[in-house]
Formats: C-alpha cells, sequence, structure tokens
C-alpha cells in the first residue's frame, strides 16, 4: 500500500478502539455511531490486508499485526497534529518569515518604523531587509526570492506576478546651499536652476529622468557630479558644490542642513507603492507586515501635511 493511502480518521479511530477495547467506546469517545467505527476499522483492515483486531465476547485486543501498527499510528498522528499546530502558528502570526525589499529613502524613513512597529507586534515572525533599486527588487520578487518590497515609480512593463499596491506620491524638492541666491524663496523656477551644477546617480535611468524634467523647463542639465548615496549628495550641497532632487519623505532624516524647496511650475513627484510577490499574496505575516506599511504612510503624509 502506498503510505499516502493512510487517512488520519480511520488511523485515530485505530488507536482509539485498541486504547479503549471497545468499538462502542471508541464510537463514543469520537462521536461516532458504532457501525461508522466498524466501517473505518474495516476499511483499515482492507487497506493493510490483515487483521488488525480480535473480536471477542468481551471486547476486542489487537493482532500482532495490530500491535505492530500501533506505534506507527500514534507516531503519525502526532506528526498530523504538530503539521496542525505549524499551519496555526502562521495563522497566529507565531511563526513564519517576511523577505522585505526597499529602496534607499524607504529604506531610512518609512522600513524602520513598519519593521519596529510589526516586531513589537508579532516577535515570533523573522524578518529579513534587502536594499536595492526598484528595478533590481523586482526580479527578485518575480523569482520568489523577496515577499513584497517598497518601489518607486519605474519606466519598465508592470511586472507580472507582481501586485502594486499604491502607498503614496512623493513629491520631489530641489535641495540647495543654505546661502544660495534662490534659498529664500518659497518655490523655485526649475528654469532658474539652468545654470547650475547638478548632483544625480551615476546611473542611465537616474541621468534619463532628470534630463526629461529639466527638458520640458527648456534647458540641458549640467550633472559632472554623480554621487549614489544620500550621504553624498548631501555632503556636496551643502558644501555649494551644486544642487540636487530630494523626496519630500527624505526632508525630515535630512537634518535641516540644506535648504528644500518645492519647484515650480509642475512640481515632479513619484508614486510610491508597495509590490507584493504573487506567492505571498495571501501569507498572514506580509498581509500584516504591508498593513503595517500603510499605517507608517499615513503618519508620515499626516506629518509632512502638517
Amino acid at each position: 500500500m502506498r503510505p499516502d493511502s493512510l487517512d488520519p480518521v480511520p488511523l485515530r479511530t485505530f488507536v482509539a478502539v485498541a486504547e479503549l477495547g471497545s468499538f462502542t467506546a471508541a464510537a463514543e469517545a469520537g462521536g461516532y455511531t458504532q457501525s461508522a467505527v466498524s466501517r473505518q476499522i474495516a476499511a483499515l483492515e482492507d487497506a493493510c490486508g490483515v487483521e488488525l483486531f480480535v473480536r471477542g465476547a468481551r471486547g476486542v485486543r489487537p493482532t500482532p499485526a495490530g500491535d505492530h501498527l500501533l506505534p506507527h499510528a500514534r507516531a503519525l498522528l502526532e506528526r498530523h497534529a504538530e503539521t496542525a499546530r505549524a499551519v496555526a502558528e502562521l495563522r497566529r502570526l507565531d511563526a513564519g518569515a517576511v523577505r522585505a525589499g526597499t529602496f534607499a529613502t524607504a529604506g531610512a524613513v518609512l522600513l524602520p518604523r513598519a519593521l519596529a512597529a510589526f516586531r513589537e507586534r508579532h516577535p515570533a515572525v523573522r524578518v529579513e531587509v534587502r536594499e536595492g533599486l526598484t528595478e533590481e527588487l523586482l526580479p527578485l520578487l518575480e523569482a520568489g526570492d523577496l515577499d513584497l518590497a517598497v518601489v518607486s515609480t519605474h519606466k519598465a512593463a508592470e511586472p507580472s506576478g507582481v501586485e502594486l499596491v499604491r502607498l503614496c506620491e512623493d513629491p520631489l524638492l530641489v535641495a540647495l546651499p543654505k546661502g544660495h541666491r534662490l534659498a529664500r524663496r518659497r518655490r523655485v523656477p526649475l528654469a532658474e536652476l539652468a545654470e547650475e551644477s547638478w548632483i544625480v546617480a551615476d546611473s542611465p535611468p537616474a541621468v534619463a529622468a532628470l534630463h526629461a524634467r529639466c527638458a520640458a523647463a527648456g534647458f540641458v542639465p549640467h550633472t559632472p557630479l554623480r554621487a549614489a548615496e544620500w550621504i553624498t549628495k548631501l555632503g556636496l550641497v551643502e558644501a555649494g558644490c551644486g544642487v540636487t532632487l530630494v523626496p519630500a519623505m527624505a526632508a525630515g532624516a535630512l537634518g535641516g542642513r540644506v535648504a528644500l524647496r518645492p519647484l515650480t511650475p509642475d512640481p515632479p513627484r513619484r508614486t510610491v507603492y508597495a509590490a507584493v510577490a504573487r506567492h505571498a499574496r495571501r501569507a498572514p505575516a506580509v498581509t500584516a507586515f504591508l498593513d503595517g506599511l500603510r499605517a507608517v504612510v499615513a503618519e508620515v503624509t499626516a506629518a509632512g501635511a502638517g
């Protein structure tokens, strides 16, 4: 017989009959009729190809074959119970893991708060975090190496196998040295920055995005300074070496070291999403983590509006 043909229901009845010594007692304990117990034992005996009980006037007792099967049946039922407990733990968020990805700004502003709140509520769930660009994170989601990731507006086609959940719109501000001629303006016309040195990440998508924005204002940006990390960009701006675009989401983390101003006439912005992999859409831990991200975004947005 194949192992997968062993149904736990008749096995449980078999153990009850062996321990109680009676079909009647096993039926009462399991909530069955006596005939139902008899049918279950008969079906199990047919599957095993041997008699499992000696039937007598004083009850039943296991045959040698029944004695041999009994400890294995108990062990299998215990493993079944352990599996059921493991499933329950996942549903109660008493176990499991979340593999999250994030781009840098969200990793500095959104993710720490969401992670801290999640760990406080669900300390038994392990959380792994990887930082990367949106174009790096999406393939990891599609490949099943991440469960969800915070990503921003991207130029690629909508990814397959990934659900995009909109979190917020994040305006882009221009970062100026505090002594800059435009630093006292409430809003800065993009066209008035045509002669500035621009600090931009040294990647084709970042340079192309800046050129597209500046083209609408009638100029080609001068980009002699290439820097990937925000701390480098901030240091260059603070030292008066150039200007750069900064997500409004990151404004609070910059500590007032530079002047941040909205651009006119059409303030650039990006959309921030939580991208959830197809395999993780029904995972309770992922759903809870996503709910936490939404709550943090609501708090950050409300603070920015205030």
